[in-house]
């Protein structure tokens, strides 16, 4: 379901902007219709949705739009042309009453530069946006104490700002936007002021936030590494524009033009890929209780292999059995094959990073059996499906 949608939306900076939109249909750039015109283009034409529960990263160098994209979409900034839609409803038709009540019902933003109130507590600035909506005090406080909570603040709520860490201090900001449940979280450059540890704490801590909360997130960052860790997809945008969206993983291994290409060259591709987008169907498997051991090596023998998977009557991973033990029971003269059955054998999840894959499969013959949380096999890796898929995607970037 798509929670915004954002259609050919552009914000011109100067008296007349109607004279950029004309050069930008005529396929004039940023830079040109500048020196025509003393006219900025902030945003280009841009249009791209984010689904519900989804974290999409808007990302750029300095002056590519983001940051002027994300406050468009909440009409801090108004936008010169195109459509905002929220669930449907279209924020650039809205006005100013029911823009209020939107940004209160469905909107949170945390900033870069924390914006808290420095004479308010913790808790004080965790229920501001609760006090604005006219909130019941004993309700008010109790939501914002739940917020703080989540975001690992508890036990500081009499605190001043002075007295907390930057890391904290943007923690509080999240509180706050959090204490108002709203559907979406727009976060602009939210950990950037942070030093390079504590962003990273704070990126994780997102992360599993997130899971336990499902919000829709908007995220802006300059950071590539930070975008490839948080978004489930990426908006790249230059000069105002959008140049591509997609996965991390299109984003590395498909480049729509070589400003991409070049944004991108640098990026570690063992950290992208995923179990799942490295793995192969297997070949075969056997079944307990219904495959005995001369059709488990029979199986093996014409798919030229040395061990199968087996899966139980739920179709749920139950181990591997190898050739030469299936062999050995066929001498002894018996049918089944679960005494042979090995199931202390290494299991991923589809989305388990590349660089994971290699630890896990070091001192390892067997391939790596990859299982969804039900337990059924999706795929197999082996060593040289790992380094091909790597070797693959590394060409597409040179």
């Amino acid at each position: 379901m798509k929670k915004i949608e954002v259609k050919n939306l552009s914000k011109i900076f100067g008296p007349h902007p109607e004279r950029a939109i004309e050069l930008l249909e005529k396929g004039k750039g940023k830079d040109e219709i500048f020196a025509e015109t003393r006219l900025s283009v902030g945003v280009d034409r841009a249009g791209f949705d984010v689904d519900e529960g989804e974290i999409v990263v808007v990302m750029g160098l300095s002056g590519s739009g983001k940051s002027t994209l994300v406050r468009c979409i909440n009409r801090l900034i108004e936008p010169t042309a195109g459509q905002v839609f929220v669930d449907g409803v279209e924020v650039t038709a809205l006005d100013a009453k029911g823009l209020r009540e939107l940004r209160l019902a469905k909107m949170g933003m945390v900033f870069q530069n924390f914006a808290l109130f420095p004479h308010r507590t913790v808790l004080a600035n965790a229920e501001y946006g609760l006090e604005i909506k006219g909130m019941d005090p004993a309700e008010r406080r109790d939501r914002a104490m739940r917020s703080l909570d989540q975001v690992g603040l508890a036990g500081w709520e009499d605190s001043l700002p002075s007295q907390l860490s930057g890391g904290m201090q943007q923690r509080v900001g999240l509180a706050r936007a959090l204490a108002l449940d709203p559907d979406i979280l727009l976060m602009d450059e939210a950990f950037s002021a942070l030093d390079p540890l504590i962003r990273r704490d704070m990126q994780d801590e997102l992360i599993s936030l997130q899971g336990k909360v499902k919000k829709t997130i908007l995220f802006i960052s300059h950071d590539l590494d930070e975008a490839l860790k948080l978004g489930d997809r990426i908006v790249l945008m230059k000069d105002g524009a959008i140049v591509q969206v997609g996965s991390p993983e299109d984003i590395l291994t498909s480049p729509a033009n070589d400003y991409v290409e070049r944004f991108v060259a640098e990026v570690d591709i063992t950290k992208v890929l995923t179990a799942e987008s490295v793995m192969k169907k297997s070949e075969t498997v056997g079944f307990l209780g219904h495959d005995g051991p001369r059709a488990a090596l029979r199986k093996m023998k014409q798919h030229g292999i040395s061990t199968l998977f087996v899966l139980d009557a739920q179709h749920r991973l139950a181990g591997l059995v190898a050739s030469e033990d299936c062999a050995e029971l066929i001498g002894r003269g018996e049918r089944d094959l679960a005494p042979i059955v090995r199931t202390d054998i290494p299991c991923v999840a589809p989305d388990t990073p590349a660089t994971d894959l290699f630890l896990t499969m070091s001192g390892n013959s067997c391939p790596l059996a990859v299982v969804d949380e039900g337990g059924r096999l999706k795929g197999v890796v082996v060593k040289g499906s790992l380094l091909g898929a790597i070797a693959e995607r590394g060409r597409t970037q040179e």
